[in-house]
């Protein structure tokens, strides 16, 4: 099996999971001789682990095809790098090293030590974009930050009565829950749940997944259908820190204006993902998805990178990158 093709199977089968493993990363592993796996959900086994016991005896003088090192400690489940020597694996081809402090290498020289071929980096770039709120977690102790927004053509979110239910199609509706399905917790402010009374649950037919923890910043009232929640208030970086600490590694900003203008002007958004509607508000009166100081020159305007643009439905969903 070619390096590139196996990479790439095991890079398909982790997205597989994106939403189900977390806090453990999503990582997904193919052997040469077919057999292959995807990390099952906290306290279960990991991807490697998965593929071995799939392929048995055929494992042996394989060679495995893994996005992340394998780890050598003992967590909730025993060390995979043990599974693997045991399994007769002759090679491994490992897409990026572990930043986590118990792994950070030593699952690589575990199995160089056992005499096992590894070689690192296969579909480094683009495993680095699909871990990339893991990394970010595991380095700093922040949560990867999503911010969403959903506006029309002018960038208008509300009305001027406050009236905005809905902007986008159900489409774009739709993938935005798997943007909540994909994130361990959704935070916006308490203006928001006082207007508009959200659940802030994932709403897809086909979800059996954990619900994201459910997060207010500021007081929300005790009858809101977002009870219970954690209430955070102060510092939006202070926040994070919390939220890291509680094993949080993405966060989904859902709004409102005022909260969304606190994480960009701290610059603490790693993806703003933008649903656009083929609609006008047509004035200056309409919502922005803003509220607060704008940037005071045109020198001082924010410029990010544009991702990807998709069209989803009516719509449109751009992700943008500082």
């Amino acid at each position: 099996m070619d390096d590139r093709f196996g990479m790439q199977r095991a890079i398909e089968l982790a997205v597989s999971v994106r939403a189900t493993t977390s806090p453990n990363p999503w990582v997904g592993a193919v052997l040469s001789t077919g057999y292959e796996g995807a990390t099952r959900p906290p306290g279960g086994a990991h991807a490697e682990v998965v593929a071995l016991e799939a392929a048995g005896d055929a494992a042996r003088g394989a060679t495995l095809y893994v996005t992340l090192e394998p780890c050598a400690h003992h967590g909730r489940t025993p060390p995979c790098t043990e599974a693997i020597v045991a399994a007769g694996v002759a090679r491994v081809v490992v897409g990026i090293e572990d930043p986590d402090p118990n792994v950070s290498g030593r699952g690589i020289a575990a199995l160089r030590a056992a005499a096992i071929d590894v070689t690192v980096g296969v579909g480094e770039a683009d495993i680095r974009e699909q871990l990339a709120p893991y990394l970010k977690h595991r380095r700093t102790g922040r949560p990867w930050v999503v911010l969403k927004l959903a506006a029309t053509l002018d960038g208008r979110t509300a009305a001027p009565d406050g009236s905005s239910k809905w902007i986008t199609g159900e489409a774009a509706r739709a993938d935005a829950h798997r943007l909540r399905a994909e994130s361990d917790a959704v935070l916006v402010g308490a203006g928001t749940v006082r207007a508009d009374d959200p659940e802030l649950i994932v709403r897809l037919d086909d979800y059996d997944g954990p619900q994201p923890l459910r997060v207010v910043l500021g007081t929300a009232p005790a009858e809101a259908r977002v009870q219970p929640a954690v209430e955070v208030t102060g510092d939006v970086g202070a926040v994070l820190d919390d939220l890291g600490g509680r094993g949080v590694v993405q966060l989904l900003v859902e709004g409102g204006a005022g909260v969304a203008h606190a994480f960009h002007a701290a610059g603490l958004v790693d993806r703003y993902v933008f649903y656009l509607a083929p609609a006008l508000f047509g004035g200056d009166d309409a919502r922005g998805l803003f509220a607060g100081l704008a940037a005071p020159t045109i020198d001082d305007v924010w410029r990010g990178r544009i991702v990807s643009v998709a069209r989803v439905g009516e719509d449109l969903r751009v992700e943008v990158a500082p």
